[in-house]
């Protein structure tokens, strides 16, 4: 599939002599809105096209591009839902930050999902927890799947909504790479976001937010209140690249056997992989960095490792080789929540 972003940028970087942002002046590549090169705010060329091509892949009436991260996409979708005359959004105290902050500037109030925790991590929410939720809420934010790699029972949430007629948003953060499969936000969500760059082979800040039918025009309008208006190039084709990049079976059966082969934590995300180390987790984290390895976090429990499909096999291995020496300790089940913030009202 054609990279139309990329493929400008080659183009245009043999001759070019810069006399315009950014100040560095060395690369013809990492330009922002040039005569050649399309504009982000009312795109008509190459951007344009990528956009057209992203959206056909995730299953969108409209995706965006965006160089700002998943938390410009939240935005984008809260500011839908205050500008359609939502006032109440059901949503996670677990949820990213960005969501409590956009709640605040939108002037939407959280409507707190009943949740539990075990041994320091967010339980996905109940049918009847997401029903009792959404009906004091004009809206649903889901998060999907969360950082531990677990999901909301999506389908309920879906049928749910629907009935009420009231929209679902899904922050997709952490599940760019499941396009492929029907886990995948966009098949349940009326506004959902992908954090592209966490999950494929994008260069950080890149993401994706899109819309379904009515939406789209309303997140057309959104984006351009929070995109910067000097977006990167290197990360917007690195966006489109990362979204045309093909699944890696082969790595997601490594993960998942890796898991039952070296007592990690069973969720249902085979780029997450959690081996329980207790107290030892920092510890194990300082002896693996000492070799070269360096985890996602330790969160007083679990060291979470995450995947990609550019993640190598001899990679798992090499990490699987040095685990089987490192000593474990207890994990605890009354564990503070480690690496998801839980929102404090005044916090």
């Amino acid at each position: 599939m054609k990279l139309h972003i990329a493929e400008m940028l080659r183009a245009q970087r043999e001759a070019h002599v810069s006399f315009h942002t950014p100040g560095h002046k060395r690369a013809g590549a990492d330009i922002t809105e040039l005569s050649y090169s399309d504009n982000l705010y009312a795109p008509h060329g190459v951007l344009a096209e990528a956009e057209r091509d992203v959206a056909h892949i995730l299953g969108a009436e409209k995706s965006y591009l965006l160089t700002d991260g998943s938390t410009c996409g939240v935005f984008s979708m809260l500011d839908c839902l205050r500008a359609a005359g939502k006032k109440r959004v059901a949503m996670s105290a677990f949820s990213h930050p960005s969501a409590y902050h956009a709640c605040e500037v939108m002037g939407l109030e959280p409507v707190f999902i009943a949740q539990k925790t075990a041994y320091g991590i967010p339980v996905p929410p109940t049918e009847d927890a997401l029903s009792s939720a959404l009906e004091g809420a004009d809206a649903l934010l889901l998060v999907s799947p969360d950082y531990y790699g677990f999901f909301p029972p999506l389908a309920a949430a879906k049928a749910l909504c629907r009935a009420a007629e009231k929209p679902l948003l899904i922050d997709g953060a952490h599940g760019a790479h499941l396009h492929f499969t029907e886990r995948y936000a966009g098949k349940y969500a009326d506004l959902w976001v992908d954090g592209v760059h966490k999950s494929l082979p994008a260069l950080t800040q890149g993401a994706v937010v899109s819309a379904a039918g009515e939406w789209a025009d309303r997140l057309g309008r959104a984006v351009k209140r929070f995109r910067t208006t000097s977006p990167s190039y290197p990360i917007l084709a690195s966006v489109e690249c990362a979204v045309k990049y093909p699944r890696n079976e082969a790595i997601e059966a490594a993960s998942e056997a890796f898991k039952l082969r070296h007592g990690c934590l069973k969720n249902d995300d085979w780029t997450k992989i959690l081996v329980p180390f207790g107290s030892l987790g920092a510890r194990a984290c300082a002896l693996l960095e000492e070799n070269g390895i360096y985890a996602e976090f330790n969160d007083g429990n679990y060291v979470m490792f995450y995947l990609s499909p550019c993640t190598r096999e001899e990679e798992l291995e090499q990490l699987g080789a040095l685990l089987d020496g490192l000593p474990r300790g207890e994990v605890a089940e009354d564990a503070e929540v480690g690496c998801v913030p839980i929102y404090k009202e005044g916090a």
